[in-house]
């Protein structure tokens, strides 16, 4: 095979598994959710099916390029990257809810005020519909009212470097935080066995 024949061919490769990665990554949808410490929800998140990526970040408010400081008005929120051949929105709500304590309209567990207060946000009626199936779902299973709200999507700002894949990266602080918080007893005595 000549030279530029072989170099055709590496170039016709590529150039394939780029299209190929294209239309994959064109395939992804985003989710943004809000259930307390950002922390523990982006790593409940990432163990679900169908997600490939997790940022913490914040949401909800109306101060523009907030920091960990400085979010007044804003909630701790996560941008939930996913497959749709892989998951749907609803089970991304559901899975969500079995993460948090949905009835809990000041906070999450040990974190308190509104920045921890838990809200799904939705960028269509498709997502606002299926949200609200879930969400009444979870209020019937459970046999109270559920205080998650159902918000119309706002910009989702990134949270600072050392805020992302925190669980992951410092294991140690991180469970420390759970267990002194109280996080899985929290979610064990609102879920039982379906908490996850």
């Amino acid at each position: 095979m000549s030279r530029t024949i072989r170099s055709v061919a590496v170039l016709a490769a590529v150039a394939s598994l780029l299209s190929v990665e294209a239309a994959e990554s064109a395939q992804l949808r985003t989710a943004v959710f809000a259930g307390g410490c950002f922390w523990s929800v982006e790593k409940a998140m990432e163990k679900l099916p169908g997600v490939t990526d997790v940022v913490s970040g914040y949401s909800g408010g109306d101060r523009r390029n907030p920091t960990y400081q400085n979010h007044e008005g804003h909630l701790e929120a996560v941008q939930v990257t996913y497959d749709p051949a892989r998951t749907t929105y609803a089970r991304l709500v559901d899975g969500f809810f079995h993460n948090i304590d949905p009835t809990d309209a000041g906070g999450q567990i040990c974190d308190r005020g509104h920045a921890y207060t838990t809200a799904i946000f939705v960028t269509t009626e498709a997502e606002r519909a299926a949200a609200a199936e879930v969400k009444a779902q979870v209020a019937k299973t459970l046999g109270r009212p559920v205080a998650t709200k159902v918000l119309r999507a706002s910009p989702f700002w990134k949270a600072e470097a050392y805020h992302q894949d925190y669980a992951r990266r410092n294991p140690a602080s991180y469970n420390a935080y759970r267990l002194g918080c109280g996080r899985d007893r929290a979610l064990k005595a609102v879920w039982g066995s379906a908490s996850r």
